[in-house]
C-alpha cells in the first residue's frame, strides 16, 4: 500500500508539472488540481496500472489529496514545493474513514486489505475516527489516527504569565528562573552513532550485511528522535497547562545553525519543534502564545534601567550594566527577560497563532484550522523599545508580527514605567 501511495504521489506530481507547463503556453487550459488528477488516474489505471487494484483505493486517493494540500500550503507560503518520494524513505499510506475502510476495536485495528493487526495501546480519545496514517520508522510501523473529539478542554491555569528562553545548555529557561533540562539525545549517543555509521560505510553495497547495518543505524536515529520528542512534549505540555500566557522569541534557527561550533547543539535542541508543539498545545488547553520579534536586543538590555549595551560577547556569562551598574551572574536567561516579559504579556491580550511558517496544519478536522487571529492594538516590539527595527521587520514578518498603532513616545514610556 505504501508503494502504491508513493507511485500515485510521484505520478500526480509529474502530471501537475506537465499540466502547469502546458498552461503557461496555452492559458485557456484549466489549472491542475488534485480532483482532476484523481479522475484522470481512475480512468486509466485499469488499463495501464492494474496492479493498483491489489491494495485499497484509499492509498492512491489520499496520496493525491495530500499532494493538493501540499501545493496549497506552498502557494500560501506555509511550506516548500512538493518533491518526489523515494522508496524506503518515510514509507506511509493513509486511509479515510469510509464504509469498511478501517475500524478500531480495543487493542486492534482493521486496515484495508491487510486485516486485523494488534496495537500497543488503545485510542485514548472518544469521538469520530476520521483518518489513519500508517508510517514506517526504521523497522517499526506506526498507526496515527485522527479523531474528532471534544475530550480536550481548556484548563484552569494556576499561573498567569511566563517567558521562555530556549538555549543550548538547558532546553529552556523560564523568566522565573526555573530551568528545564534537555536530554541532549544526539550528544549523548554521538559516539555510538559514529561507530554505527562507520560500520555501515565499510559494508559492500547490495550485501546482506549492509542492509542489516543500515537498519541498525536507522533504529539508532529513531531512538534519538524519540528521546528528543518525548522531552519536548513533556515540557510544552507542562507550560501550556500551567501558564495562561506564554512568551517565546522568534528565532532564526537556520541562521544560528551556520555557526559550525554550535550547530550540532542548536539542532539537537529542536527549537522549531518546541515552538510548533507549544502552538498546538496552547490551542488545546486555552493558553495564549506571544511571539517576540527576533531583532529585539534581549541579551544586551538591562532589566533594571532598560539601557542597551553596545556589545556582549557570546562567551561572556556575566552581565554588567554600564549605566546603572546592575550585575547578573551566570547568564542562563537574557537579563531583560525577567522584567520585560511580564510587561509585554500585560499588553498582549490577543491570542496568537503560534504555528511557525513552514508548519503544515492538518488537512481537515477541528484541530487543523488555518485561521489567524487579529492583531493587538499594542505592539510587543514597541512596548519593549525596539522601534527602529520594528518597521524593518514588519514587512518580512507581517504574518507573525502583531499590528502597531501606539504612539512611539507613549509606548516607550509604558514599557519603562508600566501602570
Amino acid at each position: 500500500a505504501s508503494g502504491v501511495a508513493r507511485f500515485a504521489w510521484n505520478w500526480a506530481l509529474s502530471e501537475w508539472k506537465r499540466q502547469h507547463a502546458a498552461r503557461k503556453e496555452d492559458p485557456s487550459l484549466p489549472p491542475p488540481s488534485d480532483v482532476s488528477l484523481r479522475r484522470q488516474l481512475n480512468s486509466m489505471k485499469r488499463e495501464q496500472f492494474p496492479w493498483m487494484f491489489d491494495v485499497t483505493k484509499c492509498a492512491a486517493q489520499e496520496a493525491m489529496i495530500d499532494l493538493g494540500a501540499a501545493f496549497r500550503a506552498f502557494f500560501d507560503r506555509h511550506g516548500r514545493y512538493p518533491r518526489f518520494k523515494k522508496k524506503g524513505v518515510r514509507d506511509s499510506f493513509c486511509a479515510a474513514k469510509e464504509a469498511g475502510t478501517f475500524r478500531v476495536d480495543g487493542l486492534r485495528i482493521r486496515l484495508p486489505v491487510i486485516g486485523w493487526i494488534r496495537m500497543r495501546e488503545e485510542v485514548r480519545f472518544t469521538g469520530k475516527l476520521k483518518r489513519v496514517t500508517v508510517s514506517r520508522e526504521a523497522d517499526r510501523w506506526f498507526a496515527s489516527i485522527m479523531v474528532e473529539t471534544d475530550d480536550i478542554k481548556p484548563v484552569e491555569h494556576p499561573q498567569d504569565a511566563v517567558g521562555v528562553d530556549l538555549g543550548i545548555t538547558t532546553l529552556a529557561t523560564l523568566s522565573r528562573g526555573e530551568p528545564i533540562p534537555g536530554p541532549k539525545a544526539h550528544t549523548s549517543l554521538l559516539r555510538r552513532l559514529r561507530r554505527t555509521s562507520g560500520s555501515l560505510s565499510r559494508k559492500r553495497k547490495g550485501s546482506s550485511g549492509r542492509r542489516k547495518a543500515k537498519l541498525k543505524l536507522a533504529r539508532l536515529h529513531s531512538r534519538i528522535a524519540a528521546i528528543r520528542r518525548d522531552a519536548t512534549h513533556k515540557a510544552t505540555t507542562m507550560l501550556t497547562r500551567t501558564y495562561r500566557r506564554i512568551g517565546i522569541e522568534e528565532l532564526n534557527v537556520c541562521g544560528m545553525a551556520r555557526n559550525r561550533h554550535l550547530a550540532r547543539s542548536i539542532m539537537d535542541g529542536a527549537f522549531f519543534e518546541f515552538r510548533r508543539q507549544l502552538g498546538y498545545q496552547a490551542r488545546f488547553y486555552g493558553a495564549t502564545i506571544v511571539v517576540a520579534d527576533r531583532w529585539f536586543s534581549w541579551s544586551r538590555t538591562c532589566s533594571c534601567c532598560g539601557s542597551v549595551k553596545a556589545e556582549l560577547a557570546l562567551a561572556q556569562r556575566t552581565y554588567l550594566c554600564d549605566a546603572c551598574g546592575h550585575e547578573v551572574g551566570a547568564i542562563s536567561t537574557p537579563p531583560a527577560i525577567s522584567k520585560l516579559w511580564p510587561q509585554a504579556l500585560r499588553w498582549q491580550p490577543v491570542e496568537r497563532n503560534a504555528l511557525a511558517r513552514g508548519a503544515s496544519p492538518a488537512r481537515n478536522g477541528p484541530l487543523g484550522s488555518r485561521n489567524r487571529t487579529a492583531g493587538s492594538p499594542y505592539s510587543f516590539d514597541r512596548l519593549c523599545g525596539g522601534l527602529r527595527r520594528f518597521r524593518r521587520a514588519v514587512s518580512s514578518h507581517a504574518s507573525n508580527c502583531v499590528s502597531a498603532s501606539a504612539i512611539p513616545s507613549e509606548a516607550g514610556r509604558l514599557a519603562r514605567n508600566p501602570p
